[in-house]
């Protein structure tokens, strides 16, 4: 037995209107595949692109080791300058990834390469569009986004295979008290996943796909997800705040309140605080196994 996945929905074109009524409102992920191919950025922007434009800032890069009871959130494994990095990617399988890079604030002028699709959902943090860089083999381990946003991710370049599940599925995958990170580790979760140490995932329902270059995925607040880089590719996201003030102010909690809390605990004690976490964390999977 393994995890409950479906294909997700894709759609060479779906109307702002059917987009709000069947998957807006209802909290459920789907794929565009027209969204960005207007943009300018869909044939414009290539590794040679940024390597000009943005090839001297330097950048944090990471790698696939998941964290541990010493890491803070977000922490960079290395620094590097933008264009070595992707000079890197270019060439071959590289185990190295950027995220939460905010290109647009040191080339402005990119923004007009694309649109804000403002008629498909309101609340855009326009100033804070995000890139998202991988080499061929690189991994995002399963998590959700801090800030509870709804997401647009749109892909350029290569393929990526995602894994989704609802926020209500936390327990089934061992998420960590006070953290958005899951303990288990879902890399190559089609061929191997360990179930004995994990068995609450064998029940977990969620989705799978593969993006390709142009394909936009829409992904509702709070959704888990694990990414892997099938090819050296890049993405960008565009965030949305809930529209609710529940929404808005659980995604300021997570930021302020629950991860600073986290990262002190971390320093301050931090073998006795992973131990207490994944001791709380096999207890709610058991809990809900039993109450299924």
């Amino acid at each position: 037995m393994i995890m409950r996945l479906t294909t997700l929905d894709k759609f060479d074109h779906i109307s702002p209107e059917d987009f709000k009524k069947n998957y807006y409102q209802k909290n459920q992920p789907v794929v565009i595949r027209d969204l960005a191919r207007q943009w300018p950025a869909f044939s414009r922007w290539n590794w040679d692109y940024f390597i000009d434009i943005v090839g001297n800032k330097e950048v944090g890069v990471y790698n696939n080791v998941k964290s541990d009871s010493y890491t803070p959130i977000n922490t960079a494994d290395a620094y590097m300058k933008f264009g070595t990095y992707l000079e890197m990617v270019k060439r071959g399988p590289v185990e190295l990834r950027i995220f939460l890079f905010n290109i647009f604030q040191h080339a402005p002028q990119i923004v007009s390469d694309f649109s804000w699709p403002d008629t498909y959902m309101k609340g855009f943090v326009k100033k804070f569009p995000m890139l998202f860089v991988g080499g061929q083999g690189s991994v995002t381990h399963m998590h959700f986004d801090i800030d509870l946003s709804h997401i647009l991710h749109t892909q350029f370049i290569g393929k990526k295979r995602v894994l989704l599940f609802p926020f209500e599925e936390q327990h089934k995958l061992y998420r960590k008290p006070w953290e958005v990170l899951s303990l288990a580790n879902f890399a190559q979760y089609y061929d191997k996943f360990d179930y004995e140490k994990f068995p609450a995932t064998k029940s977990a329902k969620g989705y799978e796909v593969i993006l390709e270059h142009g394909d936009t995925l829409f992904m509702p607040a709070g959704y888990w997800h694990h990414m892997e880089y099938i090819d050296a590719g890049f993405a960008m996201s565009l965030r949305a705040l809930q529209s609710g003030i529940t929404g808005k102010l659980k995604g300021v909690w997570n930021l302020f309140g629950m991860r600073n809390i986290d990262t002190l605990m971390k320093k301050t004690s931090p073998k006795w605080w992973y131990d207490r976490k994944v001791k709380q964390l096999y207890a709610d999977a058991e809990h809900t196994m039993k109450t299924m």
